[in-house]
């Protein structure tokens, strides 16, 4: 497990070992206020390719629409801000971007299975 501060008393646990892609897949957000930590938050992305083994957890796009939904609703409030604005921004640049990436991989029908040793198989070679 490794723990990181995220300020306040908040803490970010990630609870698993890196998968064959080089990321984490389960997250704990605790809040350390009292005598017993509060979980949060749990978060599970998914593990291993869709069309293999079907949805197991979220994507990364799932979690920025969640916040792009949420700063959206602060800027029809009471309270926009030029901060929020920014922020809104930037994060539907990244959803851009991670839907291009999307989309690329569809136009050019990538399937690339992993290799026992969890390197993608391309064309005979293994990647990392």
């Amino acid at each position: 497990m490794i723990q990181r501060q995220l300020g306040g008393n908040r803490d970010l646990l990630i609870l698993d070992e890196k998968g064959a892609g080089g990321a984490y897949h389960r997250y704990q957000v605790v809040i350390n206020g009292s005598m017993v930590p509060k979980t949060a938050a749990d978060i599970e992305f998914q593990k291993g390719p869709v069309q293999e083994i079907g949805w197991n957890g979220i994507q990364i796009e799932d979690l920025l629409v969640i916040c792009e939904h949420r700063l959206q609703c602060f800027q029809a409030g009471p309270y926009p801000c030029r901060e929020n604005a920014l922020a809104l921004t930037k994060i539907q640049e990244a959803l851009h971007w991670l839907n291009h990436r999307t989309a690329d991989r569809q136009d050019r029908n990538i399937e690339r299975p992993q290799t026992p040793d969890g390197r993608r198989k391309v064309e005979g070679k293994s990647e990392p």
